[in-house]
């Protein structure tokens, strides 16, 4: 177990060109982790120096879409901290004076309004990567495409913006940043900010690099494979929990197969030395099970607010029933529906008979061969138990007849669906003058 320690600092820097996709918040959500696991800091830094493309509405969704996962912030733009500013384009002073610096210590030179700094040769910039080992690199290796002429790197555009591996250097070095924790499409960049920081003096932070995620085509995670953004899966009714829970297991695993767990749980667990180097799949069907698992295990009244918004979405009146009666009928639906979006399609019933007409029309129904049977069944106390006990109590008693002969129509005049938790439950749910209604409705009774 790492020795928990105040000292540890990582942080997110997302540029705000677009919403939070999923590789984004995978890298926040390691940082996160590996800050709670180490009793340090998380601090939220935004990349914004693209100042076509950055814009605030971005920002502002990149930290709706990180809170909603859960991911808290100890410093960032928004709440402050004791090494901001936490925005690039606030930064640029500094920038510019580092390479004023370099240039007068004959590091950098001016090439028109642009700095660029000297990249000279014979230097061993290899650096341990804390997934991927021990990464062996020269200096020689970093030369012009096509060209033995080593290629110097641009550390100020001629526009006055930095570029992203001179700043990050330069911000991660101030903000007392002990762990670089991005994505492996990095690492190629690592060995030139090493070269800045030992230019400047200053001490190179340890690098973790996190395996890409793939799609199950093994192919770099697109918008081809379904939706990117965070925000997406919300709107699908994933669970904030499960969302958490599915991109902590991309290319980390919690041990003795544990699949389902909670925040606090993966903290606890979490270590940077058990991520793995090979590439995560996204699996569709592995999300669907862990949130269907969180969705079972959520207390009724929470698992009814996350589902109510699909209801109404529907165009269902909820609030024709007390929450109780709600919560119940969801409780009752047990693992059926992955996500709440899914749970609310397959319950409408309960909120609405409007649904179970639009899909059933009894066409085929004998129905002089049910009334006995329904008449019969009106006749006890409104139990599932009771109920079901009734039915096949008079099942028998009926010379050649099936229980499902007699249960299906129920089903299907209670709810529309050939598929629905047990009947006789979803019967006592609906109530006894409900449920008349709705066989009235059919002709049944």
């Amino acid at each position: 177990m790492t020795e928990k320690s105040d000292k540890v600092r990582v942080r997110f820097a997302p540029s705000p060109t677009g919403a939070l996709h999923i590789g984004g918040g995978h890298t926040a959500l390691f940082n996160w982790l590996w800050a709670r696991h180490c009793g340090g800091k998380f601090i939220l830094r935004i990349e914004d120096t693209d100042l076509e493309r950055s814009t605030k509405e971005y920002e502002q969704t990149i930290m709706s879409c990180m809170v909603w996962l859960g991911l808290d912030w100890d410093e960032g733009p928004d709440i402050g901290g004791n090494y901001g500013p936490y925005r690039q384009s606030d930064r640029l002073d500094i920038y510019r004076d580092y390479a004023e610096k370099l240039v007068n210590e004959g590091k950098a030179y001016k090439d028109g309004s642009a700095i660029i700094f000297k990249v000279e040769p014979g230097q061993d910039i290899s650096f341990k990567d804390i997934v991927y080992g021990q990464i062996d690199v020269m200096s020689d290796g970093l030369r012009e495409k096509d060209s033995d002429k080593l290629k110097d790197i641009v550390i100020i555009k001629s526009d006055g913006m930095p570029t992203y591996n001179y700043a990050v250097v330069i911000d991660d070095h101030l903000m007392n940043i002990t762990h670089v924790i991005r994505g492996e499409d990095h690492i190629s960049n690592t060995p030139k900010q090493i070269l800045l920081y030992r230019a400047l003096g200053w001490e190179v932070p340890e690098f973790a690099h996190l395996p890409m995620i793939l799609g199950r085509d093994k192919k770099k995670l697109s918008k081809r494979h379904g939706a990117t953004s965070i925000y997406e899966y919300r709107d699908m009714g994933y669970m904030p929990d499960s969302m958490f829970n599915f991109l902590a297991l991309l290319g980390w695993s919690a041990g003795d197969d544990k699949e389902i767990f909670t925040r606090p749980q993966a903290a606890e667990w979490f270590e940077l030395s058990r991520v793995t180097r090979k590439a995560a799949v996204f699996d569709f069907d592995k999300l669907n099970h862990i949130n269907q698992e969180h969705l079972k295990a959520l207390d009724p009244l929470v698992r009814l607010s996350m589902v109510k918004p699909f209801w109404i979405e529907a165009g269902l009146d909820v609030d024709s029933h007390d929450d109780k009666y709600l919560a119940d009928s969801l409780t009752l639906m047990a693992g059926r529906g992955q996500t709440a979006k899914e749970m609310a399609e397959f319950s409408d019933y309960f909120v609405s008979f409007e649904p179970v007409k639009a899909r059933w029309n009894a066409e085929g129904i004998d129905r002089e061969k049910l009334k006995p049977f329904f008449a019969d069944l009106f006749s006890h106390e409104w139990k599932a138990e009771i109920l079901e006990q009734a039915a096949r109590d008079w099942v028998s008693s009926q010379e050649g007849a099936k229980m499902k002969d007699y249960a299906m129509p129920l089903r299907f005049a209670l709810t529309g669906m050939k598929v629905s938790p047990g009947v006789f439950e979803v019967a006592e749910i609906l109530g006894r003058d409900e449920c008349r209604r709705r066989l009235e409705f059919y002709g049944m009774i």
